[in-house]
């Protein structure tokens, strides 16, 4: 054997061993855990180590705002770059993204297009670019973009095991996407795309065992004669009103609250932190927006809706999962009994009469309750005096009938048949 091909051999195992040495740790951490982050940063070390680079980045695909946004960035001006967003198309990882070609330049001075880029664009401060597509099989999923590496450490060789490293990024991607989707569908309902019944009580559990006894509100909601359009329509028109009715809550409850599909008609929303007048608020503008709004009209018909709702607020309703939910749901069962569309635990009544909103109370109501007897009702009383106009000059915007009312009771109680109130509208 030559000399020159010992000399070789003495150079190359080396790196060599370094490469194999650097590929185990890699598939050590793919495997051992399904933490992204972790392993998309134990990759980004990997390349670091061996490409020396000032600085280095992962960029990943979004497809439906057409853009990539940093989710690792090291080294040099790092911090400048966490929650950028780059167009696909832009810059070095935006056209890497849009074309799915790798982009590899030892010296941005040799290549015109680059080195105008870089002269138009001082403060990145590009001498060298190493940008590769992190692919699956049929689209790209990111880019791993290495900034002023060493020069001699970008050839042909090094270039490849850059791309095997970008491979091991697209696998932990990919094991991140399919846990995600599995996680989503375990707690969504498949129908209405709320969060199921199983979600409901992992929640509530969550909530109630942190021991700060932080107050929160459940209400409960089931539609009325919703099995009559079932028998009249068939059940897959019932599938699309009930997913319309989800969508409708969805919209209403806002970003820091949480809707569920308790299971057939029945709905469940989950308030944190919120107290049970501002509950009461929430519920009243959905009975309302609940009653005024057409469904199903994109299958030729025109619906309305009714619905019962009970409404507890924990801890003082319900100190434990079970008691809340059952709190909710005898309240959401007496509304349905008694034809009112709102029950609320330890509260009273709300319901319509003759056209006009009426409040029971169960109890007397203390000063701060009073406001009760107006709250939530405003959305409907258009003219009316406000609540808060109602109770600071002590008048009372709605009639007030006070009666004994019955106590709360659960729908396992008794065997009779739910009461109806009236059937659903068909609009012509």
């Amino acid at each position: 054997m030559s000399k020159s091909k010992v000399k070789q051999i003495e150079i190359t195992e080396p790196v060599q061993e370094r490469h194999l040495r650097l590929f185990h740790d890699v598939a050590r951490e793919l495997t051992s855990t399904l933490d992204l982050e972790a392993v998309l940063t134990t990759i980004m070390m990997k390349m670091a180590q061996f490409f020396g680079p000032e600085r280095w980045s992962m960029l990943l695909v979004d497809e439906a705002k057409g853009e990539l946004s940093y989710v690792i960035a090291i080294g040099e001006n790092a911090e400048s770059l966490k929650g950028l967003r780059v167009q696909l198309g832009e810059g070095v990882a935006g056209w890497v993204a849009a074309t799915g070609n790798p982009l590899v330049i030892p010296d941005v001075t040799l290549d015109p297009h680059w080195h105008a880029y870089a002269k138009a664009n001082p403060e990145l401060d590009i001498h060298s670019i190493a940008c590769l597509p992190v692919r699956s099989t049929d689209r790209v999923l990111g880019v791993i973009q290495l900034m002023n590496s060493k020069f001699d450490l970008l050839s042909e060789y090094s270039i490849s095991f850059l791309r095997m490293l970008c491979d091991f990024a697209a696998i932990a991607i990919g094991n991140s996407a399919s846990m995600k989707l599995i996680r989503e569908l375990s707690i969504t309902d498949d129908c209405t795309s709320l969060f199921n019944a199983r979600h409901l009580y992992t929640m509530l559990a969550e909530i109630v065992g942190n021991g700060r006894g932080v107050e929160f509100s459940l209400v409960f909601m089931d539609l009325d004669h919703f099995k009559s359009i079932n028998d009249t329509h068939g059940h897959l028109i019932g599938s699309r009103l009930l997913a319309e009715v989800g969508s409708l809550l969805k919209r209403m409850i806002g970003p820091n609250n949480s809707a569920f599909r308790y299971g057939g008609d029945e709905f469940v929303l989950l308030l944190p932190e919120t107290d049970k007048l501002r509950a009461i608020e929430l519920t009243m503008r959905i009975i309302d927006r609940l009653r005024s709004e057409v469904f199903l009209e994109g299958a030729g018909l025109a619906l309305q809706l009714r619905g019962s709702f009970g409404l507890a607020t924990f801890p003082g309703d319900g100190d434990t999962v079970q008691e809340i939910i059952r709190s909710a749901d005898s309240m959401m069962y007496e509304a349905k009994v008694t034809r009112d569309n709102l029950s609320v635990s330890g509260i009273g009544m709300m319901y319509e009469e003759n056209g006009e909103p009426v409040f029971e109370p169960t109890r007397k109501m203390e000063p701060r309750e009073e406001v009760l007897r107006e709250v939530g009702m405003q959305a409907r009383s258009s003219g009316r005096t406000s609540a808060s106009e109602a109770h600071s000059n002590g008048t009372n915007g709605l009639p007030e009938r006070v009666s004994a009312a019955p106590r709360a009771r659960s729908r396992h109680d008794s065997a009779e048949p739910l009461d109806e109130r009236r059937s659903p509208t068909r609009l012509s």
